[in-house]
């Protein structure tokens, strides 16, 4: 049913930051003709039974899931019942992951690294106080996030252009797949980023054989209806 999936998406049923509505997101999904969403709310998945009376009523393919933030940055968590405590620790979360069949992804790792005024370390460098932030791809290669997690969000709509292109550059020398996400929490960003996959997918369980898989890529132009892969 879909292939095309907005991978990172707030509304307010679980992000105190989103002025998204569940509904309204479904109807802005149908405008674009977008048919696969991942909510990845930053309070945890939804309640599993809630969700699952939600996406009944809807012709599109939805994903629950969460947007943690942890010691070394955010990270997309896919396969996950529940937000548990210890998760703010990225290896705690990923090794949960791992043992529930899960998929963690880094969330917008270079947002602000590359920004020339920020006020406070950036969340990837946090727990990394005496290391300096990177000026080329080579020198953020060996960050342990990438050790832990199993895929890189290289495109983020709430990112800037530079430090996307800049995640690209280091996920391509790591040979790790990568995704793309609006992280919408309005309708005007929905679909500006997302993840093209090779093959049609209907079912969550189905969503997480294919993030295994690494059989998709990231993907702009949807919202000018001219699809094109991101190359950064």
């Amino acid at each position: 049913m879909a292939r095309i999936f907005d991978l990172h998406i707030h509304t307010t049923k679980g992000s105190a930051d989103s002025n998204l509505s569940p509904e309204d997101l479904i109807l802005e999904a149908e405008r674009l003709g977008l048919r696969g969403l991942c909510i990845t709310e930053h309070s945890g998945p939804w309640d599993r039974h809630e969700f699952e009376r939600f996406a009944s009523r809807h012709n599109v393919v939805l994903v629950r899931a969460m947007e943690a933030d942890t010691d070394m940055g955010h990270m997309l968590a896919f396969g996950m019942d529940s937000y548990q405590s210890g998760f703010h620790k990225a290896e705690i979360l990923c090794k949960a992951a791992r043992s529930q069949g899960g998929f963690v992804v880094s969330a917008h790792p270079f947002r602000g690294v590359l920004g020339r005024h920020m006020r406070e370390r950036p969340y990837l460098y946090r727990s990394l106080p005496d290391e300096p932030m990177p000026t080329i791809p080579e020198q953020a290669l060996e960050h342990p996030v990438f050790k832990l997690a199993n895929a890189i969000e290289v495109v983020n709509g709430g990112t800037a252009d530079e430090e996307n292109g800049f995640a690209m550059e280091v996920a391509s020398l790591l040979r790790m797949p990568v995704t793309g996400g609006s992280d919408a929490h309005s309708v005007h960003g929905l679909g500006r980023f997302v993840t093209a996959f090779a093959d049609e997918i209907n079912t969550e369980a189905e969503f997480l054989t294919a993030l295994r898989s690494g059989s998709y890529f990231p993907a702009v132009g949807l919202r000018s209806g001219q699809l094109r892969p991101y190359t950064g």
